[in-house]
């Protein structure tokens, strides 16, 4: 039985190492996390199914306050739909590219330019596995023309500075045959929902900077 002052973030697997560091960062000792596997990013229509699952095993645990650490993902509002009658919250938002850039600075790089493909950190990582191999382009990488013929660049939306990373990017917009603007995000407005939620929960008191 978890502790009743215990609280849970059921969260998605590509936002798994960002929570945890603003957990850390913040001494949120009471907060704990429990990731489901970020391959969902590529099959939206499973989210909701997961989620609830998720919920289900946290609640027997014995844990009451539960925060879902997804954005609407693609669900095309389902997700909002299955939590509204159980209260509990999600991050706000169409996607983590939303929350991680903030709303009006999104809007503005979406209306600049419709046809962008978003990087994060995490997708910069796994890049080669959830959209080279996804897609085939490993194999076949001249359909990459086909595939991205609408998109004019790629916005590595950037949480931490990191040569490596960068480097990958450079790679993975490449890889696709766009150019790369690189935008400094830090954690955007991850880190400011997750206090206000700990705040009205009763388990935090402040949040540091989103940077690290």
């Amino acid at each position: 039985m978890a502790d009743a002052g215990r609280v849970l973030v059921i969260a998605c697997g590509a936002l798994a190492r960002e929570i945890t560091a603003l957990k850390r960062l913040n001494n949120w000792d009471r907060l704990t996390v429990s990731c489901l596997a970020p391959e969902l990013h590529n099959r939206p229509e499973r989210i909701t199914a997961e989620v609830l699952a998720a919920i289900a095993e946290g609640r027997e645990q014995g844990f009451e306050k539960i925060l879902v650490g997804y954005a609407d993902c693609g669900t095309g509002g389902e997700l909002d739909r299955a939590l509204a009658p159980l209260g509990i919250e999600r991050l706000p938002g169409a996607h983590c590219y939303e929350f991680y850039a903030g709303t009006p600075r999104f809007a503005a790089l979406h209306d600049d330019q419709p046809g962008t493909f978003y990087l994060t950190d995490f997708l910069v990582r796994h890049f080669d596995r959830l959209v080279l191999e996804s897609l085939g382009l490993d194999r076949y990488p001249h359909l990459a023309a086909e595939y991205f013929r609408h998109y004019t660049r790629v916005v590595y939306l950037r949480q931490v500075e990191d040569a490596g990373l960068d480097d990958r990017a450079a790679q993975a917009a490449a890889a696709l045959g766009l150019p790369l603007t690189v935008v400094d995000t830090g954690y955007g407005d991850l880190g400011n929902v997750l206090a206000d939620w700990n705040r009205r929960t009763g388990t935090i008191v402040t949040v540091e900077s989103a940077r690290v």
